[in-house]
């Protein structure tokens, strides 16, 4: 399995607005050999931003990197921009992947 995430610094009062965008976007990820889940996480707040990440999950870096060349990518990623115009980042997204070596489930669901 390979893990793929990229962070976000958004910008203070801009949370709604980088939100709108991933809960409105067309990710066609369903469509793609190799995907496996996708999550977008809010992390912990700072003085002048938000941080988020998303973290995709892949069959393999393979798979991951195949998606990056498809036209399903360039399609999900065209609208990837803000309609309320301006910036909502700090500085640019920082991509990190991750081959996975070890991974462990809990024996029963959690409550």
């Amino acid at each position: 399995m390979f893990i793929a995430m990229n962070r976000f610094q958004v910008i203070k009062g801009k949370e709604e607005a980088f939100e709108t965008v991933w809960n409105t976007r067309d990710s066609y990820l369903d469509d793609v050999p190799g995907f496996i889940e996708f999550h977008l996480v809010k992390g912990s707040e700072a003085e002048d931003h938000t941080l988020y990440a998303t973290h995709t999950v892949w069959a393999s870096k393979s798979a991951f990197e195949d998606w990056t060349r498809s036209d399903a990518f360039r399609r999900a990623h065209a609208r990837a921009g803000n309609a309320t115009g301006g910036s909502l980042y700090l500085g640019h997204p920082k991509f990190e992947g991750f081959q996975v070596l070890i991974t462990e489930r809990a024996k029963t669901a959690a409550a």
